[in-house]
């Protein structure tokens, strides 16, 4: 069920994505900015985007079917955003013929597109006899979408009218609660963004509670859609988060800087600007909240709070404003003609970022959090750390910190991480296993855990397992002792912009977006990502085939100037035993830029891992950056699209 509604949650990203566009094209068209200018040929321009805006805004629900329904569809297929549409279409008029006073509203799109992209993925590929053929497969699924969702109309009809009050009734407690109920939606806004569900209960409290009807006679609903239509009474369930998005959390940024140590200030000093820009531009917060989430759950309790506080203030002393991407300064004065009291946002915010700052620096201090720049050494530097490079103690060490051999139930690998399967996850001890060499610790759940080694897992691992077999003796040199270097320690090294090629076709991608902890958070180096369109992996510069790992899934590579990078093809691919994957070169091959890598079948293997996105991570890099220079759609071979910088 959980992965069931993130799945919801991260589909519904796809119409969420429209509003931005809505809401530009309404405002900027509304009466008090270019519908307001005294000339024909301007306010004829302005009631257009004004229509644009609405003609969006008003049909959120089949937006929603279309989208949910792609996101769903195992191969995002425009056949089942065909299914989603007339799912919607289908359900609507259902609905109409029973009790024309029932309007699922956006949840209506929601199930639509829910239901048809679980049934796009089960028929897409249905076949049928020769006389029959032309139905079959992906033009099969609408056919199967209507009759599905024809039956789950007439089952709605009777049970939506509870239901839709339910909702109401609860929606107008939350608006009649106050500062109470803004309160507890911020507070949870917050808390369920490490899970990815803030985006359920925000589709609820943005495109449904409330109605308005607006100038044109037509009804509303939603926070964001009534706010931009001229509802006074919308806007409290944003207006909160202007103070947490441009002054708050760039405040936590400043108390961070300064908590880090002296000698690091000048490392992260860079990053934290950076986010903290980001946040107060456009109200993107979550490279800042990333930051800081799993690091410090403690301060991402508090900041979850400080949001709900927020909220509740702003309704208190009557500051209301609403926006159309997120709570930054861009909305801020698009809306400002629209916004009750738009100038207490700046004591307001000002006061927040000081809070911000007290309580993050306090908090950080008193625990002792390791936010960015406060890490021990012994954390950051592999050498300083990593026990004697015999494999046989590195081994035994290893078991001890995960509880001993009592406490591992299944050691596994992939190409950096061991994946083990634990009967207490609480007995493993991080910082052994940190001074035995790992770069991080992963615990998914009570019984799962993963330890990220980097590219020796794989012999850590199989010496592991010959250690559990005789019951894991003592060996005779079993102290930690500490050695200058590791066969993976990071040396000085570089590579020019022009000289380093885009390996695969597909869209380029920054490492804090690649769907997996490990990598996004920079446990395993620098790096990027890339959401491959085409399954040939090319060399990206000249120099030579390091390894390739036995399931055929990443390779790894060293230039001639020394830059070494792993290549990882998808995301928990190790467990696909090499089905789908070719390898076209060798161990120790000499390679030249272009030169194709492995071949993947794309499409066979979608729908049997988690996700296709690939990480490129440099791996030998000492205290340099890996900076993205392009974005969006590359082919590959295409230069330029990174640089190293110190």
């Amino acid at each position: 069920m959980f992965a069931f509604l993130q799945k919801i949650g991260k589909s519904l990203m796809f119409p969420i994505a429209t509003l931005p566009a809505a809401a530009l094209l309404l405002r900027l068209g509304s009466g008090d900015l270019l519908g307001a200018v005294p000339n024909e040929a301007i306010q004829y321009i302005a009631s257009i985007m004004a229509a644009s805006g609405n003609a969006i805004l008003g049909n959120l629900p089949i937006i929603f079917a279309i989208g949910i329904a792609m996101g769903f569809a195992h191969d995002n297929s425009g056949g089942a955003a065909l299914a989603g549409a007339i799912a919607q279409l289908v359900l609507v008029a259902v609905l109409g013929a029973v009790n024309a006073d029932l309007n699922m509203g956006v949840f209506g799109g929601i199930i639509s597109g829910i239901t048809a992209g679980l049934l796009y993925n089960k028929f897409y590929n249905v076949k049928f006899p020769e006389w029959l053929s032309f139905f079959g497969g992906r033009r099969f699924v609408p056919i199967i979408t209507s009759v599905v969702i024809t039956l789950l109309g007439a089952i709605l009809a009777v049970i939506w009218g509870p239901v839709q009050d339910g909702i109401d009734a609860v929606g107008n407690w939350i608006i009649g609660a106050g500062a109470l109920g803004y309160s507890a939606y911020g507070f949870l806004n917050r808390l369920l963004i490490p899970v990815g569900l803030h985006h359920v209960i925000n589709t609820v409290v943005w495109f449904d509670f409330g109605e308005f009807t607006n100038a044109a006679g037509e009804v509303v609903k939603g926070d964001i859609n009534r706010f931009l239509n001229g509802d006074t009474t919308a806007g409290y369930f944003q207006a909160g988060f202007f103070p947490i998005m441009m002054f708050g959390l760039p405040g936590a940024c400043l108390a961070m800087y300064f908590a880090a140590k002296k000698e690091k200030r000048a490392a992260v000093g860079g990053m934290f600007v950076s986010i903290a820009l980001t946040a107060f531009l456009t109200g993107v917060t979550e490279p800042i909240e990333f930051t800081f989430m799993f690091l410090s759950p403690v301060l991402y309790g508090v900041h979850a709070v400080l949001t709900g506080v927020s909220l509740a203030v702003a309704h208190v002393i009557g500051f209301r404003d609403g926006f159309g991407f997120s709570a930054g300064l861009m909305d801020w004065l698009l809306n400002f003609g629209l916004a009750d009291k738009p100038l207490m946002l700046l004591p307001l915010g000002l006061a927040f970022g000081a809070v911000y700052f007290v309580i993050f620096y306090v908090v950080i201090k008193k625990l002792d959090l390791k936010t960015p720049g406060r890490e021990d050494d012994e954390e950051e530097t592999e050498g300083a750390s990593a026990v004697t490079s015999d494999l046989d103690v590195r081994a035994y060490h290893t078991i001890e910190a995960l509880g001993g051999q009592q406490n591992i139930k299944q050691i596994d690998y992939c190409t950096t991480r061991l994946r083990l399967t634990v009967g207490d996850a609480s007995q493993v001890d991080d910082k052994v296993l940190k001074q035995t060499g790992a770069r991080g610790v992963m615990r998914i759940s009570k019984t799962n855990v993963q330890v990220i080694i980097g590219t020796s897992v794989e012999f850590l691992a199989e010496a592991m397992k010959e250690r559990l077999k005789k019951g894991n003796p003592a060996p005779a040199n079993v102290a930690l002792q500490q050695v200058a270097s590791t066969p993976e320690q990071s040396v000085e090294a570089t590579i020019a912009s022009s000289d380093f090629e885009m390996p695969i076709t597909g869209e380029l991608l920054p490492l804090s977006e690649v769907p997996d902890e490990a990598f996004s958070s920079g446990m395993m180096g620098p790096g990027f990502g890339i959401n491959p369109q085409d399954g040939t992996v090319y060399a990206p510069f000249d120099g030579q085939v390091v390894m390739i790992f036995p399931t055929k899934h990443a390779i790894g590579l060293k230039a001639d100037t020394g830059v070494e990078i792993l290549i990882h093809v998808g995301l928990d691919t190790v467990k696909l035993n090499g089905e789908g994957f070719e390898t076209l070169v060798t161990d120790g091959q000499i390679i030249q830029r272009g030169d194709a890598l492995i071949k993947v079948d794309l499409a066979s293997i979608k729908t049997l891992v988690p996700s296709l996105v690939t990480p490129v991570i440099f791996t030998n890099l000492t205290g340099q950056e890996v900076k993205l220079e392009k974005s969006g759609y590359q082919r590959a071979g295409s230069s330029n699209i990174i640089s190293i910088n110190k």
